[in-house]
């Protein structure tokens, strides 16, 4: 995700270029709240450690890349403390789900919003960030 965003400035970043209103910026901001969302929130059990993924008009592109990174390694830290893969999640309305789960629905996702981020830097400036 974070290739895929390499070398636009903000105001691309911000740009609205299909009818859902999806953005670079937001979609750095989504990953972000979905991986403390399933790591720390629902499987690990933390409290208060979900961001925001609304876009507001002091957020940047590098700050949203940082914000992203820095939670990469919370979530590692998370996973390598794990005793098993097979460790179910402490804090779900849903039906119970695994580490191996949670981690398998977060490769989706990010592939899927990997999806998106190409459209979107295909539009602006021609490049997919492969």
């Amino acid at each position: 995700m974070v290739r895929k965003v390499s070398g636009v400035d903000d105001a691309a970043a911000r740009r609205h270029m299909v009818p859902s209103g999806t953005t670079l910026l937001w979609l750095i901001k989504h990953m972000a709240r979905a991986e403390a969302l399933w790591v720390l929130h629902r499987f690990a059990g933390h409290d208060g450690t979900v961001p925001d993924d609304h876009v507001e008009a002091h957020d940047t592109l590098v700050d949203t890349v940082d914000a992203y990174r820095a939670m990469w390694v919370r979530v590692d830290d998370v996973v390598a403390a794990a005793p098993s893969l097979d460790e179910p999640c402490r804090r779900l309305d849903e039906a119970p789900v695994t580490l191996r789960w949670v981690l398998m629905h977060l490769l989706e996702e990010t592939a899927r919003h990997a999806g998106h981020a190409d459209i979107l830097r295909e539009l602006i400036d021609g490049h997919t960030g492969r």
